[in-house]
């Protein structure tokens, strides 16, 4: 019995115990190798996520400092186009203001004519 248990322990279990131990130390290395793997693909998903929200944040910066300067543009053009309204509507004003004083001198000139004339009608002479 002794000699069948040495023979047993070199011949089936040493060698049995060896292949499961290798075993072991195979599904240990790949279970690191697994384990690196997934922490460097985690670091660089998160570098991913970071180099990401930093782009987007500089493009709505970009974005911004754009609709700024546009918001600005349009504010000059109509404080532009707001003066030149104002400026012609006072020369037209002022136009309109002499047109209407020679047209008043024009009719008070008509006027006096006019009455000078019915006058000569109506008496048959000059008045005086």
């Amino acid at each position: 019995m002794l000699i069948l248990s040495v023979l047993l322990d070199r011949l089936l279990l040493r060698p049995l115990t060896h292949v499961m131990r290798e075993r072991e130390g195979a599904i240990r290395s790949a279970r690191e190798l697994a384990e690196s793997s997934r922490a460097k693909a985690q670091s660089a998903a998160d570098e991913f996520e970071a180099r990401t929200r930093a782009a987007r944040a500089d493009v709505y910066r970009q974005m911004d400092a754009k609709r700024r300067a546009a918001l600005d543009r349009r504010a000059d053009l109509v404080a532009v186009t707001r003066r030149e309204i104002e400026e012609t509507t006072r020369a037209a004003t002022e136009r309109l203001r002499g047109q209407a004083a020679a047209a008043r001198q024009q009719i008070d000139r008509d006027a006096d004519a006019l009455a000078a004339t019915i006058v000569e009608r109506v008496l048959g002479r000059k008045a005086s």
